[in-house]
């Protein structure tokens, strides 16, 4: 449960001895005090010997006892209606023989017949091996839920997905972003999903839209998907989240390409909406050369578009890059965008997520940012100090700007107070609680630790 009375935790009010990572303003090495007033940071000051004693008759205060203290983290960009079926004795018979694209699409959609009201929230639920409970015990305190809505499953992801929206408004921010990941310009079924799609878009609980155009059936009919999504995301005042460009092959077209056409052409400007447009997956654009990568960010730039770039590594690397029978089995390139040299090198903004867990599209991993940005150091060959900053902050700040959260995640006063020290939780004498002295990000992020104390809006998320 979280907290005390209906998920509501105590508000805290000061929180003493604390270092401060992942800040550009705050030095690591020093001791903080943070003072919270109606779930906002109202005050960032110095510990020192004279204020050693301020705060200890408050209400409700914590001693981080020098533990470090991050921002809160961010799913931005999490299936909620898929989580977990490889592990739902339901579903037991639905098991990977080949593992690829086409396999985890038919394996889906055979899950999607089956899905009933109770199931969708069962598996959504909170316990501890299911994915918003873990993601908030790993301090997870915004997300954009991706729910599917088509002629299979109807509205019951939806209204699944509403439910435990407000059953964890306390502990959660969720975003539901409506998404279309059968085709609706192609197949005997379009008309009807394009019209139930179109319908759950105007729900009020809606706050994203996002489609898969490289699912239709040639690219004609993805370009249809594109241009309706997109005027039906501007037409509604939604965040426009697509699914895109799933492929390592050169001779294929770039639609990332054509989607900034469309927002040019639909003046999706920065300046003039507070909604972002966000490329998932995008792996045709990892054969890109420098000169393309140069085009293609100044063209962004030039024309303040608000277009986020998503690379989603679990799935990505699973997916895509499977040499072909017969080869040595050598011809593996990692098939994920290189977000931190695209933020970088490039100028571009993007952010890093899980997608899915335990199904056939990602069948491994957790439900811990923290632990993807660690696999990020390996994956994107990123290890510096300056890597490791980038790479915490794409699942953090930048992945809650990204889905249209701007900055709340972050240290300033009269920002949010959402917060995670990570802090042995385990009595003196449990060994495994005792963490090995970490001194800065770059130890929380090569090595995360498993004890967090979470904190959104200003109260304890007890777990």
């Amino acid at each position: 449960m979280v907290g005390e009375a209906e998920g509501e935790g105590q508000e805290i009010l000061y929180i003493r001895r604390t270092r401060i990572v992942a800040s550009h303003h705050h030095d690591p090495k020093m001791l903080h005090d943070i003072s919270i007033k109606s779930g906002r940071l109202c005050g960032i000051t110095e510990h020192t010997e004279s204020t050693d004693t301020q705060g200890l008759n408050e209400p409700v205060a914590i001693d981080a006892d020098c533990h470090l203290v991050t921002p809160s983290l961010c799913h931005a960009h999490v299936h909620l209606d898929k989580a977990f079926l490889t592990s739902d004795p339901k579903y037991a018979d639905l098991r990977l023989e080949k593992g690829g694209f086409a396999e985890a699409m038919e394996i889906g959609s055979k899950a999607k017949k089956r899905f009933e009201m109770g199931d969708l929230l069962r598996r959504g639920k909170w316990a501890l091996d299911r994915l918003i409970a873990e993601s908030v015990a790993a301090g997870v305190t915004h997300m954009r839920a991706f729910i599917e809505i088509d002629c299979t499953v109807g509205f019951k992801c939806l209204d699944a997905a509403i439910t435990l929206k407000r059953e964890f408004a306390n502990c959660c921010r969720i975003q539901i972003c409506a998404f279309a990941q059968d085709p609706i310009f192609s197949g005997p079924s379009a008309e009807d999903n394009r019209r139930l799609f179109g319908t759950a878009c105007s729900n009020e609980e809606v706050e994203a839209i996002g489609s898969t155009p490289y699912v239709e059936d040639s690219d004609f009919h993805s370009k249809e998907n594109l241009e309706w999504t997109a005027k039906l995301a501007q037409r509604l005042n939604k965040h426009l989240d697509f699914h895109l460009d799933y492929n390592i092959d050169i001779d294929k077209p770039v639609m990332a390409r054509h989607v900034i056409e469309l927002a040019i052409e639909l003046d999706w400007r920065t300046s003039k909406t507070d909604k972002t447009i966000v490329l998932g997956h995008c792996t045709r654009l990892t054969l890109f050369s420098r000169e393309e990568w140069q085009v293609l960010s100044h063209t962004i730039q030039r024309n303040d578009l608000p277009i986020y770039f998503l690379g989603l590594p679990t799935s990505d690397l699973f997916i895509q890059g499977k040499p072909p029978h017969g080869l040595g089995g050598g011809e593996r390139p990692r098939g994920t965008l290189q977000i931190p040299q695209m933020i970088q090198q490039y100028g571009l903004k993007g952010a890093i997520s899980i997608n899915n867990v335990g199904n056939a599209f990602t069948p491994q991993g957790t439900c811990d940012p923290l632990a993807l940005a660690s696999l990020g150091v390996g994956v994107y060959q990123a290890g510096t100090v300056a890597d490791v900053q980038c790479l915490f902050e794409c699942v953090s700040s930048r992945a809650t700007e990204a889905i249209g959260f701007d900055s709340e995640i972050g240290f300033r006063v009269g920002g949010r107070a959402d917060l995670i020290i990570y802090q042995s939780k385990g009595g003196s004498d449990d060994r495994l609680s005792k963490q090995r002295r970490r001194l800065g990000l770059e130890d929380l992020v090569y090595d995360p630790p498993k004890d967090r104390q979470v904190i959104f809006e200003g109260r304890v998320v007890d777990i």
